[in-house]
């Protein structure tokens, strides 16, 4: 005879604390498995609608793969020579730069009577000197290879992901559908027992367990169907908002004569994938390159408030209506969010927060738990 325990509400909430804290350390600890994996999965969202349309048309799964692969690495190249030749167009101006930031160094220490000699006279050039390019060069050569690394697990572990998606999905649907509503072995028996007696009741109880087995299973379908769509929409409604932004910034740097408006342009693209954080590195770099540039507080401070401006409009009203509210996530959440995944992930987490905590809420607002229902509740934004 089986024996339920019973435990008290505080004691079921701290072990669920303790679960959750086991869980983060280990995916803290194991990130150069879960990150691929995450990622590759996210992958598999995102080429999911040109995937299904290909294998309507008879495409053989292979090649389907294939493709998905060739339009990563097309991307992929794309931008890393984007931003490699525009680094080397800035590297061949930085001793100007340099100079620059000397002067204005020194002549700010001078101005605020700063007695210090590091700062009187100030030179980036010596502190750069001072470096171990050993060491540095060990750091970037260590920093690629890493990052190829990754990308070669990330794209193998998509590969296994696209091929075997199917077969999870069947068996979390043979867990989670029919096995929940298989009747119990005396439950059978005393059906066996009724259908002798009453066959209609027995063609009840059938009928039962199928309305059930089918409810259940598009539970289960409409739950993969959500995140599969909450994906998407995340990635292409945020590289759309992220890709106006940056072109604005690019235009409107450009009019008022500010050095590589491509590049702060592309840096707003790529840094607003991390909320909040992002934005303000986006915003930082630019005004340092103006004040660089002209050496004008002013016109840096007229540079920061435009930059400002254009991210408020983006990121602060136009995001939220086409983002926020369709995954209705509390922005409060959304800011713990990327705080507690980038200590996990650091900036990968950073750029996975606001996905993952979608696919989170959607799965517990699918529980028939009242616990979950209200953590559910408090993760929404109405």
């Amino acid at each position: 005879m089986a024996i339920k325990l019973k435990l008290d509400g505080s004691v079921r909430f701290f072990i669920a604390v303790i679960g959750l804290t086991v869980i983060a350390i280990v995916l803290k600890e194991l990130s150069h498995i879960f990150i691929p994996f995450v990622i590759a999965y996210f992958l598999y969202f995102l080429f999911s609608p040109l995937n299904e349309y290909l294998q309507e048309k008879h495409v053989p799964l292979s090649l389907v793969t294939l493709l998905d692969i060739l339009i990563v690495g097309i991307i992929v190249y794309g931008l890393s020579s984007i931003v490699i030749s525009s680094f080397m167009r800035f590297g061949e101006q930085a001793p100007m730069y340099f100079d620059k930031l000397n002067k204005i160094v020194s002549d700010t220490a001078v101005s605020l009577k700063v007695k210090a000699t590091f700062f009187r006279h100030f030179s980036i050039q010596k502190i750069i000197a001072r470096l171990n390019y050993q060491e540095l060069a060990g750091g970037i050569f260590t920093s690629t290879f890493s990052l190829l690394g990754n990308t070669m697990f990330i794209l193998f572990f998509f590969v296994f992901v696209v091929s075997g998606q199917s077969t999870i999905y069947n068996a979390i649907k043979n867990r989670f559908v029919f096995k929940r509503v298989k009747p119990e072995p005396k439950e059978a028996k005393k059906g066996s027992q009724i259908e002798a007696a009453n066959t209609d009741f027995d063609q009840w109880v059938g009928d039962k367990l199928n309305i059930e087995r089918h409810e259940n299973e598009k539970k289960l379908s409409d739950t993969f169907k959500a995140i599969t769509e909450q994906i998407q929409r995340y990635i292409i409604l945020k590289i759309a908002i992220n890709l106006a932004a940056g072109i604005v910034v690019w235009i409107f740097l450009s009019i008022l004569g500010v050095e590589f408006p491509f590049i702060w342009g592309l840096f707003v693209f790529l840094f607003n994938f991390i909320p909040t954080i992002g934005s303000a590195i986006a915003l930082a770099l630019p005004v340092i390159m103006t004040l660089l540039e002209f050496g004008s507080i002013t016109f840096a401070l007229v540079i920061a408030l435009i930059l400002m401006a254009i991210q408020t409009l983006f990121f602060n009203l136009i995001e939220p209506n086409l983002i926020g509210k369709r995954l209705n996530l509390n922005p409060l959440l959304i800011l713990l969010s990327v705080l507690i995944w980038g200590y996990i992930w650091g900036i990968v987490g950073m750029l996975l927060s606001v996905p993952l905590t979608a696919i989170i809420k959607i799965i517990i607002s699918n529980s028939d738990s009242e616990n979950l229902k209200f953590i559910s509740d408090l993760m929404s934004q109405e």
